[in-house]
């Protein structure tokens, strides 16, 4: 209990702000979910509400229309192999700038900065005429490196925040122990900056999940497209099938939703266990 003046008060304003934000998360998730058992007609009279019927037709025709079981494994392939990608570039990169006494170090994470912040369009055309030179164009290992290019400069400078905060003591203490520079990044930095490594996997897989631009562009086989473009297929002529839409939308975000709870508690574990004892 709160023994501070106005302790008893600010409880309950709290827990009114965090159901708040709860419900501001959970209420979309549930009119999808909803409206993934309407049939049209029924969405343009009750788009918000319960269904009538809990019909399961449009999973169905969502999952076999849209191809999602072949998308759900191209985009497992993706996401699992840009992670690992991004996590060995910026990794190596982050811990270089962090822990090693690399030259124009202020220059190299500047120009990270702008890397980052251009938009990546405007390689559109000479990457393409690359890929396709290269035998890349539709291939889940040439959407794999775009995406390991594009999420590494970000990945590196969250990773090299969190390497900075690592006290130099420790390395320190396992170079005089005679321990090489390999030994002292995966030894020692390495588990301390799971949480990091962690942070940064989710957030590349999810955007990667996600990711609709790219994967249009340079992925043309049915067979290897990822699930963010099953969305494409669910229109006849100028009409768009709602219902198998909101189906479709509710399957691919399943893995999402398993994927934080399943992440979540091992998250703030990594994070409380990281810290260094004194």
């Amino acid at each position: 209990m709160d023994a501070r003046p106005g302790g008893l008060k600010r409880a309950p304003l709290s827990v009114i702000a965090l159901t708040l934000l709860a419900l501001f998360a959970i209420l979309p998730v549930l009119v999808l979910f909803f409206n993934s058992f309407k049939s049209d007609t029924e969405l343009a009279t009750n788009p918000i509400g319960f269904p009538q019927s809990w019909d399961l037709s449009n999973f169905e025709t969502a999952w076999t229309m849209g191809n999602l079981g072949q998308g759900l494994a191209n985009s497992a392939i993706l996401v699992v192999g840009t992670v690992i990608g991004v996590w060995i570039c910026a990794g190596m990169a982050a811990y270089a700038l962090a822990r090693l006494n690399v030259p124009f170090k202020r220059g190299i994470s500047f120009y990270l900065l702008i890397v980052i912040s251009l938009p990546a369009q405007m390689f559109l055309v000479p990457l393409f005429f690359m890929w396709t030179n290269l035998g890349l164009y539709d291939n889940l290992f040439g959407l794999i490196l775009i995406y390991t290019a594009l999420n590494t400069p970000f990945a590196t400078l969250l990773l090299e925040t969190f390497l900075v905060g690592i006290p130099k003591e420790l390395d320190e203490a396992a170079r005089l122990d005679g321990a090489n520079e390999w030994q002292v990044a995966t030894k020692v930095m390495l588990p301390l900056s799971r949480p990091g490594f962690l942070t940064a996997g989710l957030v590349v897989g999810l955007a990667v999940y996600g990711e609709l631009f790219f994967a249009v562009i340079f992925i043309s086989s049915p067979n290897n497209l990822p699930i963010s473009t099953a969305f494409l297929s669910f229109q006849q002529g100028f009409t768009r099938l709602y219902g198998v839409t909101d189906a479709a939308g509710f399957i691919m975000i399943i893995p999402v939703i398993l994927l934080f709870l399943l992440m979540q508690r091992r998250f703030i574990s990594g994070l409380a266990s990281s810290g260094v004892k004194g």
